[in-house]
């Protein structure tokens, strides 16, 4: 085990020969990050390393301001845009579609709780592309409880003091700042939990350990150590009320992101399944005739089709809802989870029975079911399923009359 200060520059790599970014669509901002990404894939999913090419784009094209309002410099994306933006990214990988969508769930927590003037100064930097957001809500300890935390942050005169040590971070050794939740200064219990900002220049960022998963390689998520001290002003909303923002924020916007980047790889997958097969090069291999082969393409394209519908009447809903906390909300937003978790790894399975073991379970197959196959492994297991399940049980009680949002 060895233990490092992170360290990371504010601009991005350097982007050589790059395009003008005005008059850009989403579509062409998307696609420069892919392109980036794809571009330094075999690397970065061999080393288990940070896509630091493709943040670079995502900064360059503005990307990471994509929900910043656009009086306030930003792109003034939707919650659609964003959910479009990760599925796109998915389809080259899903550790990059994960690292945008959950950068733009913290950028989302700024713009909708931080005050004045900490928000001004955040979503200046968010919309130049100076600010790429880490969250640090995981706890030795405490499992998946979101709305506890141990650690305590004592408020020093006009300060508050961090000390803050988290399993897993995404992206933390490149992140520019962090969103940290804490116990409250005045806190009584363990949910009395308060959301802060830390800039990396206010704290010693220490990981450890290396990242060396089956799938998601280069989410590069380390456990960090994070110390230092903070103005008290830099409280995302109030002390104590991180719930409410997680309520109205970070769970609605985890479940859509995740699920964007976890349905946008299936679907990659199964495009470029569907485009080997029809290959006039490939019909001495393929038998498009074949009941089995059409069977298992009907059945991997019929469960992406119910993620997707579900995905989007839960975008909806996140939308045109200020409130979110009925029961048929939640459940609304947990199946979402839970369902894209499960039917997009299933339908990745499928299209590897579908062709077999050279074009299926090979890593050097240009399918690249096999990647897609480990990454989405890991769905069922953010935030898992098995807890979802149990917080749906019980909200299932709540509403005896089975009213659907």
């Amino acid at each position: 085990m060895t233990t490092q200060t992170a360290k990371a520059t504010t601009a991005g790599p350097q982007l050589a020969e790059a395009p003008p970014v005005a008059g850009m669509s989403l579509h062409e901002r998307a696609a420069a990050v892919a392109q980036a990404a794809e571009e330094h894939l075999p690397r970065t999913e061999r080393e288990a390393a940070f896509p630091e090419e493709a943040l670079g784009q995502m900064r360059r094209t503005g990307l990471l301001g994509l929900l910043v309002p656009r009086a306030e410099g930003g792109l003034g994306g939707s919650v659609a845009d964003l959910v479009d933006v990760t599925l796109a990214l998915g389809r080259t990988d899903m550790s990059m579609a994960m690292i945008f969508a959950m950068h733009c769930q913290q950028s989302q927590a700024i713009v909708a709780h931080a005050r004045s003037p900490l928000r001004e100064q955040l979503l200046a930097q968010l919309a130049a592309g100076d600010l790429y957001l880490a969250s640090v809500t995981t706890e030795p300890g405490k499992g998946g409880h979101l709305f506890k935390s141990y650690a305590q942050m004592p408020a020093v005169g006009g300060t508050l003091e961090i000390d803050r040590a988290a399993p897993i971070v995404t992206g933390g050794t490149q992140a520019d700042g962090f969103l940290i939740t804490m116990r409250s200064p005045s806190a009584t219990a363990d949910h009395h939990v308060s959301l802060v900002y830390a800039h990396r220049a206010q704290l010693e960022v220490q990981a450890s350990g290396e990242w060396n998963p089956m799938g998601m390689r280069s989410s590069h998520s380390l456990p960090l150590r994070l110390t230092g001290t903070i103005p008290a002003h830099q409280v995302i909303g109030e002390h104590g009320g991180f719930h409410r923002i997680a309520q109205s924020v970070f769970g609605p916007l985890a479940h859509l992101g995740w699920s964007a980047a976890w349905l946008g790889t299936a679907a990659g997958a199964l495009s470029r399944v569907v485009r080997m097969v029809r290959d006039p090069a490939g019909r001495n291999r393929f038998d498009l005739g074949s009941e089995l082969l059409l069977t298992r393409l009907s059945r991997a394209r019929q469960r992406l089709d119910t993620v997707h519908a579900l995905l989007r009447r839960t975008q909806h809903l996140v939308e045109v809802e200020a409130d979110l906390s009925a029961p048929g909300s939640q459940l609304l937003l947990n199946s979402l989870k839970i369902t894209a978790a499960e039917e997009c790894h299933a339908a990745v399975n499928d299209l590897i029975d579908a062709v077999g073991l050279r074009h299926g379970y090979l890593k050097d197959s240009p399918t690249g079911l096999e990647k897609a196959l480990r990454d989405l492994r890991s769905a069922a297991l953010n935030y898992s399923n098995d807890r979802l399940h149990l917080a749906d049980g019980q909200l299932c009680l709540l509403d005896p009359d089975v009213n659907f949002s």
